[in-house]
């Protein structure tokens, strides 16, 4: 895959009281500016399943995902500029009018074809990779390991003296290439961004090579609003705060609710004094447009 820009991407400082009365040294790296479709994490998770994919001579894809998934705008991208067919098992009804997102990937040419809630979340894998044997399937939101081998490559960004690195998790796999890839001083903090997922521990580990036994991580499971995609004036006016303080974007689906989390962290004064932090800006800026106009002011 070498349709992004990674000299667009850098690491932008983060100010706030709460940083400054702890000495914290807080920046985020701006994986967001990689590219306009496929921002943030997503290149990275999907590198290692498109690399696995043309060893095997295969050009049809398909994956499953929501109304706002950034990983079905992701892939239905990447196989739009190569040419390559896909299909997009959406979870629930089809909706009188597509999100914005789910409408963007239609028109790069993805197949949308939409599952009950109960059909997508009892789905049989085997039984759609034997009804569509000619396409190579994704996990949801890019979960596998594959799908951590080239989360590596964000390290590029994250200076080798940095303590903590801060990031939304969906399904984990993005914490899983952190935690893989870190040094021994690091520390991993996932803010979880689905209600009820207590087991994404447990997937992460899952995930991880075998013999890896760190516990140099933490999974956050309380600043996901409601649930996946949930939202209230509260963190609409957080968004609209960090725009107006920090000229940082984020999305209400997960880079907000990442930013809330770390912010909280640091005023109830989690991290030790001088810590040096670095948080994951992880894209998914497109699913603002479904906002009211207004809505935000960036």
């Amino acid at each position: 895959m070498s349709i992004v820009s990674k000299e667009k991407v850098y690491l932008q400082p983060l100010q706030h009281p709460s940083f400054i009365l702890s000495k914290l040294e807080v920046s985020i790296v701006r994986l967001d500016l990689i590219h306009p479709t496929i921002s943030g994490n997503k290149w990275f998770k999907l590198s290692g399943y498109m690399d696995d994919a043309t060893k095997k001579g295969c050009h049809s894809f398909a994956t499953f995902g929501g109304a706002y998934s950034n990983h079905i705008l992701a892939t239905a991208a990447h196989c739009n500029q190569n040419g390559y067919k896909c299909i997009g098992f959406i979870s629930g009804e089809k909706p009188t009018i597509l999100s914005h997102t789910l409408k963007e990937a239609q028109d790069l040419g993805m197949q949308l074809k939409f599952l009950t809630r109960s059909d997508y979340n009892n789905r049989d894998i085997a039984e759609f990779k034997s009804k569509y044997a000619d396409y190579y399937f994704i996990n949801e939101g890019g979960y596998g390991a594959l799908g951590i081998t080239g989360i590596k490559e964000i390290f590029d960004w994250i200076p080798s003296n940095t303590d903590y690195i801060v990031a939304s998790c969906g399904t984990g796999t993005t914490l899983a290439g952190f935690i893989n890839a870190a040094l021994p001083h690091q520390h991993i903090i996932g803010i979880n961004v689905l209600k009820g997922y207590e087991a994404i521990d447990k997937d992460i580990i899952q995930l991880l090579p075998e013999g890896i036994t760190s516990n140099n991580w933490a999974i956050f499971n309380n600043y996901h609003f409601g649930g996946y995609a949930k939202k209230n004036d509260l963190l609409i006016a957080f968004m609209n705060e960090l725009w107006q303080k920090n000229s940082l974007p984020t999305d209400f689906v997960y880079e907000s609710k990442m930013m809330y989390g770390l912010i909280h962290l640091a005023e109830q004064r989690y991290f030790p004094k001088n810590s040096k932090i670095v948080a994951i800006h992880g894209g998914g800026l497109q699913g603002n447009l479904s906002l009211p106009k207004g809505t935000l002011n960036f």
